[in-house]
């Protein structure tokens, strides 16, 4: 029983495999198509994507071919080829406004636009692009059973691009342009005002204020101190039991210190 078992496995494998191969070959855009189909019932995507590539064409404007730039569409998705997809996503829409497949359609070429999203240390163009489509999408189906999906995908992209706003304004503290970071943490701040980087942000300005102080000619010192307390005083009215507090209570013993020298001089 087990070796007939084996070889029927084996006689459905190969008359598949042939059956592929023949439509692959065959100038009969029906035989690709009913190819095609298979295989995408059979989850064998990457199969159907290359015939489907070949009869895409013949079937372009059709209202007949729906079905297949579903298919088409969806087989990119689910092999990641995300850029691909979404192009054929957004054909799909604007080619079959009545389809029943309209909202997902809709829906799955917008995500297809933040799965291209790059990690937050690169250049986020296409972050922008994603979170204009997810917010396209939410417009224009406020109560589409994806919504929930649509909204913490759009919180993933907005949040990329604060962590990445306060990297790059973090990052002047970092090569020691002080000035630069105070003027870059504090616009930081106000264009998010709620971030979860506000408790850093406000550390390394206060870190920043210190360093520019301290290392500034005498005739401005005086002033640079008194802002860099001011900096120690938001930071811990924000938190006072920051995980910055040890650091930035040492940096502040100096600074009194140093004002104090100003007043004997006054």
């Amino acid at each position: 029983m087990k070796k007939f078992l084996v070889f029927f496995t084996f006689v459905l494998l190969f008359s598949s495999c042939s059956e592929y191969q023949n439509a692959l070959k065959s100038e009969d855009v029906a035989v690709k198509y009913e190819a095609a189909e298979k295989m995408f019932e059979a989850k064998k995507y990457s199969k159907a994507i290359r015939l489907f590539e070949q009869i895409a064409p013949a079937y372009k404007g059709k209202p007949s071919a729906e079905k297949m730039f579903y298919m088409y569409s969806q087989s990119l998705y689910l092999t990641k080829q995300y850029y691909s997809a979404g192009y054929q996503f957004e054909s799909f829409v604007a080619n079959y406004p009545k389809s029943q497949k309209l909202e997902e359609a809709s829906f799955l070429g917008a995500k297809c636009y933040s799965k291209l999203s790059p990690v937050y240390s690169l250049d986020q163009i296409d972050t922008y692009k994603a979170i204009d489509k997810i917010q396209a999408f939410i417009e224009e189906y406020p109560e589409s059973t994806y919504l929930a999906e649509a909204n913490i995908v759009a919180k993933d992209l907005r949040e990329k691009l604060e962590k990445k706003a306060f990297e790059v304004a973090k990052q002047y503290n970092t090569i020691e342009d002080y000035k630069s970071a105070i003027v870059a943490l504090d616009n930081f701040m106000i264009n998010y005002p709620g971030t979860i980087y506000k408790e850093k942000a406000l550390y390394y300005k206060f870190d920043s204020s210190y360093k520019l102080a301290i290392n500034s000619v005498p005739s401005k010192m005086q002033e640079r101190l008194e802002d860099a307390k001011t900096a120690y005083n938001n930071l811990v009215k924000l938190n006072t039991n920051s995980e910055f507090k040890n650091k930035a209570d040492e940096m502040l013993a100096r600074i009194e210190n140093d004002l104090k020298q100003f007043s004997k001089i006054n």
